[in-house]
């Protein structure tokens, strides 16, 4: 295949057939404003031509450090296919109405839990967590919980996508994309 969303469609879902757990996890790494890069786990919620997106607070270290920098490296990791993609690009908030979409198909539990947690904030005890979640959840008791104003999604477009299998020996494949000047994409190998 050279296209590769084309490629990454047919790997995930092979990982979906294979991965015991979490198909759809990726480390996402952004960088602060000291230059410290970060990384965490978080879970891909859609992907096409136009990029790949994940959902969170903007108010957490990561939504602080992508509205600061909007540049991130995006990383699955298939162990049962002994396969990997890495992705890089600038990233960008995804519409409200997309927001909106998929908050709404969350559980009602996980809608009130981003209305309770100050993500990434210190907290005291989890019993304060506990209670924050039992004060929005008797807020919204009766109604639909909306999307906090905080909460939103970002859409790495991808600048570069390489796609790495295992070989013996450590011989490894490499395939890297690069985004060509027309929009297009350009192929290559990468020695392992």
């Amino acid at each position: 295949m050279t296209d590769p969303h084309a490629l990454f469609e047919h790997w995930f879902a092979e990982a979906k057939q294979s991965e015991p757990n979490d198909p759809d996890a990726m480390a996402v790494a952004s960088v602060g404003a000291d230059g410290q890069p970060s990384v965490r786990m978080v879970l891909l919620k859609g992907h096409d031509a136009r990029g790949f997106v994940f959902y969170t607070n903007h108010e957490s270290r990561k939504g602080g450090e992508l509205l600061a920098d909007p540049k991130a490296a995006l990383m699955f990791h298939w162990k049962t296919l002994r396969r990997s993609v890495r992705v890089e690009g600038p990233v960008s908030p995804v519409s409200d109405e997309e927001a909106d979409a998929y908050f709404a198909s969350r559980g009602r539990d996980s809608r009130i839990g981003a209305w309770a947690s100050d993500q990434s904030r210190p907290l005291d005890s989890r019993e304060t967590f506990e209670a924050r979640v039992e004060e929005v959840r008797a807020r919204f008791e009766g109604q639909d919980v909306p999307r906090p104003p905080h909460w939103s999604g970002f859409r790495v477009a991808p600048t570069r996508i390489e796609f790495w299998r295992d070989r013996p020996a450590r011989l490894h494949e490499r395939r890297l994309f690069t985004r060509a000047a027309d929009g297009g994409w350009t192929e290559g190998l990468l020695y392992p």
